[in-house]
């Protein structure tokens, strides 16, 4: 008899969150691998299209099906009572999982993923939860979190820890490990979709010193192509409208990776919305890529832009995207058609290197290529350089503190931060002055 595996994907614990085309790929992925023994079921608490979600059916969703979540005003933790912001919990209602549970239970195994380090609360929720309902399942907890800090994730009682792409913890708790190759994410366990996630590569090439990837160990390859073109049909036969990049890098090495793709798609004649949340290096993209990038779909240009300032760069460990370099790129999406407001500029705000950056020029810069500016907090992130000289100002051993609203908040100041983003929004209130 198979065993019956559930695959859940959180809530969130936070001062703000929005759905972002945000999907558990990576537990989705192991999912695949387990469908040849394995009777597998998925309980997302952020899944938008859940009838649990919006039970009047209304579901506030934009023209590319981004949205709020569902949300209640919770207490602070002790940890994040200097912070002055509500602190709330999104996602579906726990008393719906619970009832889930007790209903299609009982369970052989659970399978948890945890995407920051700081939304470890919902991990717990869902730990105490399955402990409770379902005793005798045994617990795998995943993701980022249990990856940067796996001690701290073994202080939430699972029975197994995954880190990184190391799946031995999960066959050792199954006592068995899948014999088929390579299977899509199992995506059909939504029993409606309309937005998903795709990577074309894995790792990155660059060393930026405020990103983890670099301390992983784990180095940028492109994913076998054929596997990319079976992902996205099956996603397409799901009825999936937009999808969601999730690669660190996708422009590198274009010639391996993106450009064999998007032929693929242009040549099928497939017809869906791309999506560049993770950002786009605004160096590699050229006229040809751009022009690729519009006839296969896409619909949304996030650039990394952290500042102008090449100290900035320099001090991050990679001189990754300056002014001549943005500036470039915008016009080769201006030249393919892209109409400025779809194209947004990511700056960073909070950064321990602030006196360096110039943020208001850097922004400033970028309001004058016709195109919108987005703050990106600064999260610290334990064991990266940057991540490690925000010790002097919180305590990184406690994930809470690793909070992307809190550190800044600690670092420049409440005025300084509302300062800021008054400028962002400032700037994307006037008309675009690009031509």
């Amino acid at each position: 008899m198979q065993p019956k595996i559930l695959l859940i994907n959180p809530p969130i614990y936070d001062f703000s969150a929005y759905d972002f085309w945000l999907k558990p790929y990576g537990l989705l992925q192991v999912a695949g691998l387990l469908r040849s023994f394995a009777n597998l079921s998925l309980f997302d608490y952020l899944d938008r299209l859940h009838p649990a979600f919006a039970p009047s059916g209304r579901i506030k969703t934009d023209t590319y099906g981004q949205g709020p979540y569902p949300q209640q005003q919770i207490p602070k933790p002790d940890v994040l009572k200097d912070i002055p912001r509500y602190y709330r919990r999104f996602g579906i209602d726990r008393t719906v999982f619970q009832k889930f549970l007790s209903e299609q239970g009982p369970f052989d195994a659970a399978l948890i993923q945890t995407m920051m380090t700081y939304w470890y609360p919902g991990a717990k929720e869902v730990i105490e939860d399955v402990r409770c309902i379902c005793p005798d399942a045994k617990i795998v907890l995943g993701g980022f979190y249990a990856t940067a800090c796996p001690e701290h994730a073994r202080t939430l009682d699972p029975d197994a820890v995954v880190v990184g792409s190391d799946l031995t913890p999960l066959w050792q708790v199954l006592r068995e490990r899948p014999t088929l190759g390579w299977q899509p994410p199992a995506w059909d366990l939504y029993p409606l979709l309309r937005t998903a996630a795709i990577k074309l590569t894995t790792g990155c090439p660059f060393k930026c010193s405020y990103c983890f990837v670099p301390q992983s160990g784990q180095t940028f390859g492109v994913r076998p192509m054929g596997e990319c073109i079976e992902e996205i049909k099956h996603l397409v036969r799901l009825g999936v409208e937009n999808i969601a990049f999730y690669d660190d890098a996708l422009l590198y090495q274009p010639q391996q990776a993106i450009f064999p793709f998007l032929r693929h798609v242009i040549e099928s004649g497939i017809r869906v919305n791309f999506h560049t949340p993770n950002a786009l290096h605004a160096r590699f993209l050229t006229a040809e890529t751009a022009e690729l990038m519009v006839r296969s779909g896409f619909k949304t240009f996030y650039l990394g832009y952290e500042s102008s300032a090449e100290a900035f760069h320099k001090a991050a460990g990679t001189l990754k995207v300056v002014s001549d370099d943005l500036e470039r790129a915008v016009r080769y999406l201006h030249n393919a058609g892209v109409n400025p407001n779809a194209i947004c500029a990511y700056e960073i705000l909070g950064h321990p290197r602030t006196d360096i950056q110039q943020l208001n020029d850097s922004m400033k810069f970028a309001h004058t290529l016709g195109i919108r500016v987005m703050l990106s907090d600064f999260s610290p992130i334990p064991g990266t350089p940057d991540g490690e000289l925000c010790r002097a100002y919180t305590d990184l051993d406690e994930p809470l503190n690793h909070n992307k609203t809190a550190f800044p908040v600690r670092f420049l100041g409440k005025e300084k931060i509302n300062c800021y983003k008054q400028l962002c929004r400032n700037l994307n209130n006037l008309p675009a002055k690009y031509s």
